[in-house]
């Protein structure tokens, strides 16, 4: 009885076996509709299509005048005029007024040695002056008083009261006199010419500003011996070394095969290291008569228009050799984009914006061009990372690849 009733409690398998198919048909038929969605989403999102690979490019401030470079060179700020001061006689420096900046004036004295014997010197020389001087007073007055024997003696031989003898004494004396004069006169010139020398002599110990400048170095220090031939390793040949900052140049190194690109009075504009944001506007000043065969290149020499203080010799500069001078209108920088990397679409001339993967397209007012760049009068900020080509494959949302630069 027990068995009979356990039977009745029993589920046979053939009745659970079409539910459990149909919940599995039903199972796999959303996973389908799911799937289905979810490709659907990523080829819209453009996943499942290929990248286009696109060269970046940035928005950037540029200025008009690089539309108008012919050539481009580099090279260094230098003075035209500069000098190291030294002094012709050799001496202990005792007086150093100046230092590495000072301004000085020509004839300024700028530095004096040790002048005990050059003073002593030019006294000696001073009192032999006066020596001579008294020496030639003397003679004058004897040639005076001689002068006066001679006449009257002269005139008594005519009348023949005196002996021919006493006035050819007389002559003698008379001539011999006036010698003497002429030889003390003499002697004083050449005194005073000894004086002159000593007192040379004596303003070598001062060492003067040759031009207006500024002290670019100081060689010497007081104490220091300073001699025109720096004959030992403690000698010093130059004090300091000055520079004319009105003859401040740019020397550049031109190619043999671009020379044919600039002339004298061809407007440039001068870029500095330091200072890259300033474009000093100057012109050729120089083409140098000879070639540098070692790097096949000619110097050239720019002059700025325009003095600034800020420019220093031997600064670093590059030197943009312009088609025309630069207008008033065209000194500011403007915001440009590769012309490659402005497209249309739909009469809207835009740019395309990488984000990510992804680009997007922004709009852009174009303005004149400048060489290889387009100004951009309206559009994304300087510093936007843009796709710069290929444009014309480019739309609202497509996925690119950048390369690795």
């Amino acid at each position: 009885m027990a068995d009979l009733e356990l039977e009745k409690l029993r589920i046979e398998k053939s009745a659970l076996q079409p539910r459990a198919r149909k919940r599995k048909r039903l199972m796999w038929a959303v996973l389908t509709v799911a799937l289905a969605g979810a490709l659907g989403a990523l080829y819209r999102a453009g996943w499942l299509t290929p990248a286009v690979e696109v060269q970046p490019a940035v928005v950037q401030n540029v200025y008009p005048s690089q539309g108008l470079t012919l050539l481009n060179a580099s090279g260094y700020v230098v003075a035209d005029r500069k000098s190291a001061v030294a002094s012709k006689v050799t001496g202990r420096l005792i007086y150093l007024g100046v230092e590495e900046g000072s301004r000085v004036k020509a004839g300024q004295v700028i530095a004096r040695l040790e002048s005990r014997d050059a003073a002593a010197a030019r006294e000696r020389a001073l009192q032999n002056v006066t020596v001579a001087r008294y020496h030639l007073e003397q003679a004058r007055a004897e040639l005076e008083n001689a002068g006066l024997d001679y006449d009257r003696k002269k005139t008594l031989a005519l009348k023949g009261t005196i002996a021919r003898s006493a006035f050819d004494t007389a002559e003698a004396r008379y001539k011999t006199a006036r010698a003497s004069v002429e030889a003390l006169a003499a002697a004083g010139r050449a005194a005073q010419a000894a004086l002159e020398e000593a007192d040379v002599l004596l303003d070598y110990t001062n060492i003067r500003a040759p031009f207006d400048a500024v002290v670019l170095t100081k060689n010497a220090d007081i104490g220091d011996i300073v001699t025109p031939l720096a004959a030992t390793a403690e000698a010093k040949a130059a004090v300091v070394s000055i520079a004319d900052m009105d003859s401040l140049r740019v020397e550049v190194d031109v190619s043999e095969s671009n020379i044919a690109q600039v002339r004298a009075g061809q407007p440039c504009e001068i870029r500095l290291d330091a200072f890259a944001e300033t474009r000093f506007p100057g012109r050729v000043h120089m083409i140098l008569p000879t070639a540098d065969r070692s790097k096949a290149s000619i110097t050239v020499k720019v002059a700025f228009n325009d003095r600034d203080p800020r420019v220093l010799p031997e600064m670093s500069a590059k030197v943009a050799f312009l088609l025309r001078p630069v207008g008033a209108d065209e000194q500011a920088p403007v915001r440009a984009v590769p012309a490659a990397a402005v497209a249309t679409r739909d009469g809207q001339a835009v740019v395309f914006l990488i984000e990510g993967d992804l680009v997007r397209e922004a709009a852009v007012k174009v303005g004149r061009r400048l060489a290889e760049m387009v100004e951009l009068l309206e559009g994304p900020p300087a510093g936007s990372l843009i796709a710069a080509a290929p444009a014309e494959k480019l739309s609202d949302g497509t996925r690119v690849a950048v390369p690795k630069q």
